[in-house]
Parts: C-alpha cells; structure tokens; sequence
C-alpha cells in the first residue's frame, strides 16, 4: 500500500500528471470519476503567484470532490519558492509537489523545471527548505538527468529523500530527449531498487496502455504510474487501467453516447469555471481523443476547434452522436 506521507493513496496508485492547460478542475473531475487515485494541478509559477497573476491564482482552485489532490509549483529562486508555498497552502491541498521536470525552454532558462538538474545541489537546497516551510507533505516530479551523460537519478532521489520529500515521480526521458524517443523505466527501477528508499517511486512517461501499466508495475517493481499524455481527452484511461490490473482483461471502449456526454460535461464545467471563451479555447485539445478512431471524422472536428461559441461546439456533439450513433469502437 502506498503512502504519500499519512495519505494512503491505494495499492499501485495511478496518478494523473501535472499538465499545463490539461489538468484543470474540470478535467480532474472527469478523470477523478473514472478512477485517477491522486490528481495534480497544472503546474504553478512560483513568481506569478507572488505577483498576484490571475492566471496563476486561478490554477490554485481545487474542489473537495478530487481530493487526493496536489499543487504543483515551479521556480529556481528560494525566497520566491517559500512565498509561493504561504500562498498555496492557503488553498489547502493535501500535497505540493515540485517540478523539477518541464523541459519547456522558457521554463529552462529560468534553472526552473529540469532547468534546475544542472545544479543538483541547488535543487537540493531548495527542496530542504521547501520542506521545513510547510507541515504538508511534499513531492518532486523530475526526469532523469539533463542528458545522457548526467543521469545520477539513483543519488539524486535518495539526496531529495533525505531532506523530507514523502514520493517522487520520474518521468524515463532526459531534459534533452524533450518527449522524443521511448521512456526508459530502467533507471527508475534502479531507484526504487536502492535499499536506502523508503519513499514511494512512481513511474511516468509511456504509459499508454493497461499492459504498460502492468509492466511497469510488475517488471519494474514501481510503487504507481503517473498517467499524462494518455488521459487527454480520454478519462476513461484510468478506469480501463484499474479493469485489466482485476481480471486481465480490456473493458469495452467508451460508446459515442458515453464520449459525447464525457465532452458536453467537460466543455460546460470548462464554461463554468473560467467564461465562455477560455472555456470553449481550453477545451479544444481534448476533442481529437474523445472521437479518436471515429472514420471521416474532420469535418466535425474542425467545427470544434474552430468556434469561438459554445451552441456551435454543442451543436457539434449533438450532429456526431446523431450521425455516428451506431458506430462501434473497438
């Protein structure tokens, strides 16, 4: 059973990763519902927080429906980390993670994100003082070094466990392979393998389907899966997940009446928490999964991602449920 300082997170937890304009409130909710153990909010600067951004505080909201639930903040300066911490306390997560793994240039340039796997020391000094600022528990999500010839992941999440960190989440790339080529789980097993962890170490990058989930948990030995790419648009990853994990078998795939509903509810909760047009906007990117393997399907899908008004996306679903009612996924 994994344990994420006092919060007991379920045997083989899967973790829905931190991602920037994904893992909003809305989608949270719907991956929540379908079987995601613990939820993360979209990634946090720690400098918009201390300058009061809108677009920062926003990503703070978080809704007792979702709980496990964590924020995650990023930054390179300590006084700004620390500040950022006050803040986010006050939303009263159940967990702050850092990120040490965004390999974005913009993030980079700043030493923030895996930035910061330059300067092992640093990241280490952040993170102990991270963890005396707050009684919540903390977590780090990283890669596994900055290239190929500074993997030192082993010594890194030991070093970070011992100045207090309650998980650590690894994704299998290096900065420098960005999400090119595969993920290599290897060297995360190596770190769970280390006799001197006693943390949970979670896995991600690549899990895409059950059967890499079950890899990942049975040939690996990792303690959970934090699920990113495969989950956009596709809540219902966790739940196929979580069925093959009891009887080895694959769930039947959403129905278009179920994908349709799945969508109208995300785009109105997307409405609901921040207006019509960012809700509309922000919605966009999930559309190509919710009817992923639908034949001729362009038309409609182009009518999603190109209305600025909520009736014509609406109309949309109602025309591809109408249209494609006996369409069978397999």
């Amino acid at each position: 059973m994994a344990k994420i300082g006092t919060i007991d997170v379920g045997e083989f937890p899967l973790l829905l990763a931190p991602m920037e304009d994904v893992s909003d409130p809305p989608f949270r909710a719907l991956c929540k519902e379908q079987g995601a153990d613990v939820v993360y909010t979209e990634f946090i600067s720690s400098e918009g927080l201390i300058r009061d951004a809108a677009k920062s505080m926003q990503k703070l909201d978080i809704y007792e429906k979702e709980r496990p639930v964590g924020i995650q903040i990023f930054g390179a300066e300590l006084d700004s980390m620390l500040q950022a911490i006050d803040i986010v306390e006050k939303s009263n997560p159940d967990i702050i993670d850092i990120n040490f793994g965004c390999p974005v240039k913009k993030v980079v340039s700043k030493n923030a994100g895996a930035g910061i796997l330059k300067d092992i020391p640093l990241m280490v000094k952040l993170t102990e003082e991270m963890v005396k600022r707050t009684n919540l528990p903390i977590t780090v999500k990283t890669r596994l070094g900055w290239d190929a010839d500074s993997i030192k992941i082993v010594e890194v999440a030991e070093r970070l466990q011992d100045v207090g960190i309650k998980a650590i989440s690894i994704h299998g790339r290096t900065r420098v392979q960005m999400y090119k080529g595969n993920a290599n789980w290897a060297p995360i097993a190596e770190v769970k393998n280390n006799q001197r962890m006693h943390i949970p170490v979670f896995g991600n990058g690549d899990v895409d389907t059950p059967e890499m989930a079950v890899k990942m948990r049975d040939e690996y030995g990792l303690d959970g899966a934090m699920i990113g790419r495969a989950s956009i648009g596709y809540p219902w990853f966790f739940k196929e997940v979580k069925h093959f994990f009891k009887t080895g078998e694959h769930l039947n795939p959403p129905t278009i009446e179920e994908r349709v509903k799945a969508a109208r509810r995300h785009l109105q909760m997307s409405i609901d928490w921040k207006g019509e047009k960012l809700g509309v906007f922000e919605t966009r990117r999930h559309y190509t999964n919710y009817f992923k393997g639908i034949p001729h399907f362009k038309e409609y899908r182009m009518k999603m991602v190109t209305s600025d008004e909520s009736a014509d996306v609406f109309a949309a679903f109602d025309e591809v449920e109408e249209k494609f009612s006996d369409f069978q996924f397999v």
